[in-house]
């Protein structure tokens, strides 16, 4: 590529150069994320991946795309951008996984006004780095270049997940039972959802982002809100080789409790969660103090401290919880149980009787 440059294409706005710095930059972080598999590195026209699936009856292959959203704007605002991919990675892994699905391979797609270098690296290295937490191989992606379109500063970042899993082992909520334990796995914090409402409560483009608050025990605001969405591919893999059944399980993002819990739910029946288990951290409280929010919107906006429900057979709950502390979940606990019923989700002080 010695000769490749475009003066007229620079003139224009893009520095086809800058590209290839910055390729070179990332090289290092996505060869973190090479598994068994990997056929290709970054630089071809398509990524390739050979699979194992030996073992499989009917391997099935599951895929998921997401972005980040408005939480961008804190990265700009606090310009750091290294944690801002692991969100990404998240937001897909976090729900393949949910369908049993081991990811195999991400993909991301990066649109930037200018294309700085050493920017485009930075948040590479956390696509990375959610990559080596999920256990998937980063084997592609792209960035353009959009002057004129997108400001200098700004940039975008989507990507998406692709994993297998056997046909026998999917999870899709169909054998979720009255009676069954909901076990919640706590969240990093607002994760990568809601944020729209956030910046709208904090006034983020003035707030004082860096100043450690008493109601955040210490901590900043600007810390708090871009701590990077957690990722449960591991944890629930654990379960699966464990050899617990898993039911159903429901990745808490856009519309919280109310939009996503009865997404894994057969019809005629309910998540009851009881309200003394479940945790409200201190950003939680915040917004809701701050923005005057109701606790039934903050539970349809956000994960309210819980990033993953899952629903298992009542007899395997304590085995289940036993697993997941062993594997890096010491908080997760039993925070309800799945009655008949047709509310969706509905909230109780006093746990129901068990079936």
């Amino acid at each position: 590529m010695e000769n490749s440059h475009s003066a007229a294409y620079a003139a224009a706005g893009v520095d086809i150069t800058a590209g290839y710095e910055g390729v070179r930059l990332m090289k290092p972080f996505v060869e973190r994320t090479k598994i068994p598999g990997v056929v290709s590195g970054i630089g071809g026209f398509g990524g390739l991946f050979a699979p194992d699936l030996s073992g499989m009856k009917e391997p099935v292959l599951v895929s998921g795309t997401d972005g980040v959203g408005t939480k961008l704007r804190l990265a700009q605002l606090l310009d750091k951008h290294d944690t801002i991919g692991i969100d990404c990675v998240a937001m897909c892994v976090n729900d393949i996984i949910c369908c049993g699905a081991r990811p195999l391979f991400f993909l991301d797609y990066i649109a930037i006004g200018k294309n700085e270098a050493e920017k485009v690296a930075s948040i590479v290295s956390g696509v990375a780095e959610g990559c080596v937490q999920s256990g998937c191989a980063l084997i592609g992606g792209e960035t353009a270049e959009h002057p004129g379109v997108m400001a200098p500063e700004d940039y975008d970042i989507a990507g998406f997940a692709v994993g297998v899993v056997d046909k026998p082992k999917i999870i899709d909520g169909s054998r979720v039972r009255e009676g069954d334990a909901l076990i919640g796995l706590t969240s990093s914090g607002v994760h990568s959802n809601g944020f729209s409402l956030v910046r709208k409560v904090f006034d983020i483009e003035h707030a004082g982002l860096a100043s450690p608050l008493e109601e955040l025990e210490g901590k900043s605001l600007g810390e708090v809100l871009l701590a990077p969405t957690k990722i449960y591919v591991k944890a629930v893999r654990a379960l699966l080789d464990g050899g617990i059944d898993l039911h159903g399980a429901s990745h808490i993002t856009g519309g919280g409790f109310f939009e996503n819990v009865p997404r894994m739910l057969p019809q005629g029946l309910e998540a009851h969660f009881y309200a003394a288990a479940l945790p409200c951290p201190p950003i939680f409280q915040l917004i809701a103090k701050r923005g005057n929010i109701s606790e039934h919107d903050m539970y349809n906006t956000f994960n309210m401290g819980l990033g993953l429900v899952l629903a298992v057979p009542r007899e395997q709950a304590e085995k289940a919880l036993d697993i997941l502390h062993r594997a890096g979940e010491p908080d997760a606990a039993e925070v309800g149980s799945v009655s008949r019923g047709n509310a969706g989700v509905a909230f109780c002080e006093v746990c129901p009787p068990v079936v």
